[in-house]
Order: structure tokens, then sequence, then C-alpha cells
């Protein structure tokens, strides 16, 4: 049986673990003593507690596993798979990193290990719906519009945090990439705001953010855009937010002491964007595929819903996320991926059977996309 070690044990990966210990010999690191304890419940998950930050622990607790999931925050997943590939580990990373994971292709191909990064949803799901359709016709449009939500919309901002939170404020400050006939766009983020009907939630914002990732350099679809959802009023409050200067990396002088505007917003705002226990959550993901097939013109339309598991307590965007990569990561334990170097999503969707195995897996898991051919 394949030793899995997870790093990291939040919302997401915590169903991760609770996931892959029905197949696989499971342990789970992490630096929060709380997050350890929640797994309780599985005492067939082993837990390690460590700080994952501190030089050399991570090559140090990947060397006794077979496979390496990354699932701790944005900020330290380049650096999380760069030590994994050291390690000479392979690794399936969900974390939403701004750094170009190519940057490691060659790194990895020496030490012959396979890195897949944005095994989640968005990015993730909507990048192997692309690879797959990508090989089935010539590809002219691409859109994904997503976003991880409360049922309970609570002033004052109607949004709790499904994720990392600091991976929530990166979408709402890393610039926007998006291809436009051709060419390479950058925008702000939360530009070209947008309002679409999304069943059976209603009317939802969406906004640009940085989500095509890998596509720009992997897939020569001309139109290519990924936007973020949230309530309706979203943008123009956190535009507030962002232009006063809460966001900023960069110190000011406060009562003699250098602070981060960023770290002083971080603090007052995750508290209360924190889920309530059992507090109900909800995924919306719609991926839009235009483009000729067999000399015809085809759109596929692709929506999820989905909501929190009431019987297993796992919040949606720990199922549409996590399942996600745990089907990746059974294709990958049954020889199904062979790439070495970094692995995009897109790469693993271009398979017809990969492609039908993770849709079928979530739909196992009650994670259902629906299809509509026009």
């Amino acid at each position: 049986m394949k030793k899995i070690v997870v790093l990291g044990a939040g919302l997401v990966g915590k169903a991760i673990a609770i996931d892959l210990s029905k197949s696989f010999d499971v342990t789970t690191a992490d630096v929060n003593h709380t997050n350890l304890e929640k797994m309780g419940e599985h005492p067939e998950i082993k837990t390690i507690l460590t700080d994952l930050s501190e030089k050399g622990e991570i090559q140090s607790i990947v060397k006794d596993y077979d496979l390496v999931i990354g699932c701790l925050p944005g900020y330290m997943g380049f650096d999380t798979v760069k030590q994994s590939i050291l390690a000479g580990k392979d690794i399936i990373d969900i974390s939403f990193f701004r750094e170009d994971p190519f940057e490691l292709d060659e790194l990895a191909k020496q030490n012959n290990v396979t890195a897949i990064i944005d095994a989640g949803v968005a990015p993730g799901m909507g990048h192997i719906i692309l690879g797959y359709h990508n090989e089935q016709m010539k590809v002219s449009s691409y859109k994904c519009y997503g976003g991880g939500l409360p049922f309970k919309r609570e002033w004052p901002y109607e949004y709790k945090a499904v994720f990392s939170p600091m991976d929530v404020l990166e979408e709402y400050i890393r610039p926007a990439r998006y291809v436009l006939n051709g060419e390479l766009v950058v925008r702000e983020a939360l530009t070209e705001a947008e309002i679409d009907h999304f069943e059976p939630i209603g009317s939802l914002e969406g906004w640009n953010t940085d989500g095509l990732r890998t596509l720009i350099k992997t897939m020569k679809v001309p139109n290519m855009i990924e936007k973020t959802l949230r309530y309706p009023g979203t943008v123009n409050y956190i535009k507030v937010l962002r232009e006063t200067g809460f966001f900023s990396r960069d110190p000011l002088l406060v009562n003699g002491e250098q602070v981060r505007p960023l770290d002083v917003t971080a603090k007052l705002l995750f508290p209360v964007w924190e889920l309530k226990k059992e507090e109900e959550d909800f995924t919306v993901l719609r991926v839009i595929v235009k483009g000729k097939q067999n000399g015809a013109d085809k759109k596929y339309t692709y929506d999820l819903f989905d909501k929190y598991d009431k019987q297993m307590k796992t919040t949606s965007m720990a199922r549409t996320t996590g399942y996600t990569c745990t089907a990746i990561v059974n294709l990958f334990a049954d020889g199904k991926i062979n790439n070495k170097g970094i692995c995009p999503p897109e790469f693993i969707g271009i398979d017809k059977n990969n492609f039908e195995f993770i849709l079928n897996y979530l739909t196992e898991r009650g994670v259902q996309y629906k299809v509509t051919e026009e």
C-alpha cells in the first residue's frame, strides 16, 4: 500500500486525507494542533505536529513517503513543490502560488519527479475540461467562472473563507492575466465585473482573477478568461479596501513600528471570515468551451452546484477541490499519469480515459457536473 503524506490539515487537506485513507496509508502534517485534533475521528490517519515553514522540514518529513500532497497556503506552495522535488518525491499540489511552476520543470525532470500542480477545482477542474476538449476540437474560446460562498449572507462581507484566507486576499490583489484574440492581457484584479445567473442561487458577480495560470503557456486557444464569483456588491467594497491601502505589502511606520497593512488586514478579516461550526457553504463552477468540431460550431457548458455535506460535515469547497485532487492521486497511483517534470491539470485531461475517470470519481462522491452541448 502506497504511503502518502498530506502537508496541511486545514478544511481541504482534511477532506483529502480522509478520502485517501480508504485506499492508502495516510499521514497528515500541520503546525496547527487543533487541525490535527480534528483527525481524531479517523484513527487510521497518522498525524505529525510540525512547522513546515522551517528550513529543511519538508524534505525531512517527505523522505519516508511514496507520494506528497501539498495543501499549504499559496505563499508556501512553490517552495513546497521545490523541496519535494529536491527530496526526489512525486507531489500533487493544490496551492494557489504566484510563481511560474515551469521554473521547476527541469529540476523535476533531473530528479525523475512528477509534480502535478493546481490539482483543485478552480484552478484545476476547468483546466482538465479544457485539456480534454482541446484534443477533441479546435477550441476558440474558454471561459471559467468559479466561487465558494456561504449560504447565509451576513453583513458586512457576505463571505466566509472556504480555503486559505491569504489566498482569498491574493485574488483581490494579484494582477489578472487573460488571453484575448491571441494576445496576453494583464488587468488589475477586480476589473471587468459582470453579473450572471447561476442556478439555484441566482445572481452572482464575477470579475477577472489570475486563474488561467499554466493555460497561458500550454494551450494555444485565442480567447481564455477566468473569473471569481461572489455575491453582488463585493467588488465595490473590496476595491475601497484595496485603494485605501489595506492590502499593501509595503511597511508603514506606526508608533515607531514597521507594520505591513496586509498583515493587519488579515488579522482583522480572518476571524470575521471564519466559517462557524457546521455552517453551510456552496460551490459554483461554470466552464464554457466553444470552437469547431468536425467542421461544425460547438459549445460545451459544464455547470457545477455543490453544497456542504451534512453527514460528513465537509465543506463544499473541500469536496470539490479535495476530491478532484484525490481522483488525480488515484490515477497517478495506478500509473495512468506518466509525465515527468511539471504536470498541470490540462495535461491530465488530454487523456479521454483519465477525464472520464475524474468525472465518474467526483459523481460517486456527489460532486456532479451537468454538461450541456449545443
